[in-house]
């Protein structure tokens, strides 16, 4: 799912199957997925269960903003409704290491995994990358430079 100005991009990426969001409410559609990440945490735990199959799963990525408890909040939710429900949910947080670096240097060198870097910014204008971070307008990754 993304909004129009990056479909193409997502496509690009390898996507079988692109939601515009701005033109199509995907928990209202008639489609069901097996599996839904959410990386952003802007729909309820209610739509995201309409848009999966009965012994689908959601896994959360991303939260929605706030203080130290709104990013959670829609963990707490899915952990709840998880115990009355035959779909799976539950949360991902990343604990990377040495070997899963690796891995994924070589899934990049050999095309397997195409990182998508939006804008660069020298360390000195961190803050600025920051402000732009904000914005929720990056097409991929920021990247702040220490040289």
């Amino acid at each position: 799912m993304t909004s129009t100005r990056n479909v193409e991009l997502v496509r690009s990426l390898g996507a079988d199957h692109v939601v515009d969001y701005t033109q199509e409410d995907f928990a209202q559609g008639p489609q069901r997925y097996d599996l839904i990440l959410d990386n952003v945490g802007n729909r309820s735990i209610s739509d995201l269960r309409r848009a999966l199959q009965p012994k689908g799963t959601l896994v959360i990525v991303g939260g929605q903003k706030g203080d130290w408890l709104g990013p959670m909040m829609g963990v707490i939710k899915a952990s709840i409704v998880a115990n009355f429900v035959d779909q799976k949910m539950g949360f991902f947080i990343a604990k990377l290491d040495h070997d899963d670096m690796k891995l994924l240097g070589e899934l990049m060198q050999t095309g397997k995994v195409t990182p998508v870097i939006d804008r660069r910014y020298p360390l000195s204008e961190a803050a600025k990358a920051m402000e732009y971070l904000e914005t929720g307008r990056a097409r991929g990754k920021v990247i702040v430079s220490l040289q």
